[in-house]
């Protein structure tokens, strides 16, 4: 969800529409949004997401981005680190705005074993109880895309179509989940990263899903 797509194989996006949570206050929106991992941080679907929905008359629009790179859904769940950051930094950016939906994109440092890619969708779906009830969100949308279809010849990722298996169970399991398909979409390389055009198009697809949800 952080993003590693190259920074200069795609033009940059601005829109004085969009903005980012950060440092505990809000500024225009620019990529990349994450700083995770300042020295491979890159282009997100965040942004791209960002400007579809504002095309079709949602705006502003405000992104809060709490996504680490190579961390496992367990760092994600209630009483963890990662969660309880996240936590904390939506309840800031609440403080000055209205939650409207929630992003995920995570599961690659879980389909290394079976055990860990067959319980993801039980996982997962006490976390947006989890969320929703601390963020006192309602059943504000949540939307999940899948992993990318290279991870077939990624070392270790053995498990990710049952990742992705897992994930078209959301709906069934929860209200207002959605789950946006990653057919066709593209490596940078590595076969465990998207590319910079992929996420454009990635960005474009939670958009969609999220405006038919609305």
């Amino acid at each position: 969800m952080a993003g590693r797509g190259r920074m200069d194989e795609v033009p940059p996006l601005r829109d004085e529409r969009v903005w980012m949570f950060r440092n505990d206050q809000w500024q225009p929106a620019e990529e990349p949004l994450h700083n995770d991992k300042p020295d491979r941080a890159g282009v997100g679907l965040g942004m791209s997401f960002a400007m579809a929905v504002v095309e079709h008359g949602v705006a502003p629009v405000g992104l809060v981005p709490c996504a680490v790179g190579g961390t496992r859904l367990e760092q994600w769940l209630p009483g963890a680190e990662r969660y309880t950051h996240a936590i904390r930094t939506a309840r800031e950016a609440l403080k000055s705005g209205v939650l409207r939906g929630i992003l995920w994109h995570q599961g690659e440092a879980d389909a290394h074993a079976l055990q860990e890619a067959s319980t993801y969708g039980d996982r997962l779906t006490e976390m947006i109880h989890a969320i929703r009830a601390d963020l006192n969100a309602g059943q504000v949308p949540f939307l999940a895309g899948e992993l990318g279809r290279f991870l077939r010849d990624h070392p270790g990722a053995d498990y990710f179509e049952v990742v992705n298996q897992q994930l078209w169970t959301l709906p069934d399991r929860l209200e207002n989940v959605g789950v946006v398909s990653a057919e066709g979409l593209g490596d940078n390389g590595d076969t465990l990263h998207f590319n910079a055009g992929s996420l454009r198009e990635f960005g474009r697809r939670y958009a969609q899903v999220f405006l038919e949800m609305r």
